[in-house]
């Protein structure tokens, strides 16, 4: 008898893998073929990709795009301007989320609900663009670095994540016992919570990072020298080139470089987020343990 439920449940957590594996291929296959699609495009031919006979196989495989992407001198300037921002935003970011996340995560810090409150608050009815842009107009911040950093140097989202992983990651007789031994706040967050929390911050390093690399609106709101554009705005310019050029050709030549514009797209597509995706794979390791705060209570 004990023999015959031991075969069922090995029968049926078979059956349960077998299924969860066909599903999670059939989730990959989701994902990966609009991808692969989006790369073939970027080196297909134009007529290829306008006829729409791309696969997941580049047809009448072609770099002129490339190049016309990366002769324009303004690129490498918006790689490099994009690296600065997301690296010192994302800089600002973390240190600005763990002040706030870690006094709010102390159960005996006075008045944290309150202060909790009024962060929601602030998510909720944040200001809009006008006061935002006067604001910063006042603050002398326009057509620099820190018109891009400073008005959203902290994510109430994400500062909640990081206070709900101290929470429940972080055990409280840990820290009573390292306040007996006389460590004050500073040294406890500094020598214990952080080094235990590489999890959450890498999380949070390429939330904001995303965030910060794919941020084109506030570029395009606050900056106004074609020098200090990030890579996006870079871009979009090309781009707008590209269809001036369209406009101003003649109907013959129309078919063509429309058909160029619609490769550019995915070439700037597979440009702007290559960074991103060389950067994910040295992050999974504690992206994956991160984004399961709050599954498990130990």
């Amino acid at each position: 008898m004990k023999n015959r439920k031991i075969s069922l449940n090995i029968n049926s957590n078979t059956v349960f893998y077998i299924c969860n594996t066909i599903f999670l291929l059939f989730c990959f296959l989701i994902v990966v073929f609009p991808l692969l699609n989006v790369v073939s495009s970027s080196f297909s031919s134009p007529a290829a990709v306008s006829r729409g006979q791309v696969g997941l196989l580049p047809k009448g495989f072609n770099l002129e795009v490339y190049k016309l992407i990366f002769s324009n001198n303004m690129l490498l300037m918006g790689y490099r301007n994009s690296i600065i921002y997301t690296f010192v935003g994302t800089v600002f970011n973390i240190v600005l989320t763990i002040m706030a996340a870690y006094p709010l995560a102390v159960k005996d810090f006075v008045g944290r609900k309150v202060i909790s409150m009024l962060f929601v608050f602030v998510m909720i009815f944040s200001a809009p663009l006008i006061p935002t842009y006067l604001n910063v107009k006042e603050l002398h911040l326009l057509d620099s670095m820190w018109a891009l950093v400073l008005p959203g140097a902290i994510s109430v989202y994400n500062m909640i994540i990081a206070r709900t992983y101290f929470q429940n990651s972080i055990p409280s007789e840990m820290l009573e016992s390292a306040r007996l031994e006389g460590c004050d706040d500073i040294k406890i967050l500094t020598s214990m919570v952080l080094p235990l929390s590489k999890s959450i911050i890498a999380v949070l390093v390429l939330y904001y990072a995303i965030a910060h690399w794919n941020s084109y609106f506030d570029a395009f709101i606050y900056l106004s020298t074609d020098s200090k554009f990030p890579l996006q705005v870079v871009l979009r310019n090309i781009m707008s080139s590209a269809k001036q050029l369209e406009e101003m050709a003649t109907s013959a030549d129309q078919s063509s470089r429309a058909a160029t514009i619609e490769v550019m797209k995915y070439a700037i597509i597979v440009v702007g987020s290559l960074p991103l995706i060389i950067l994910y794979p040295f992050v999974q390791k504690h992206f994956v343990k991160g984004v399961m705060i709050g599954s498990v209570k130990g």
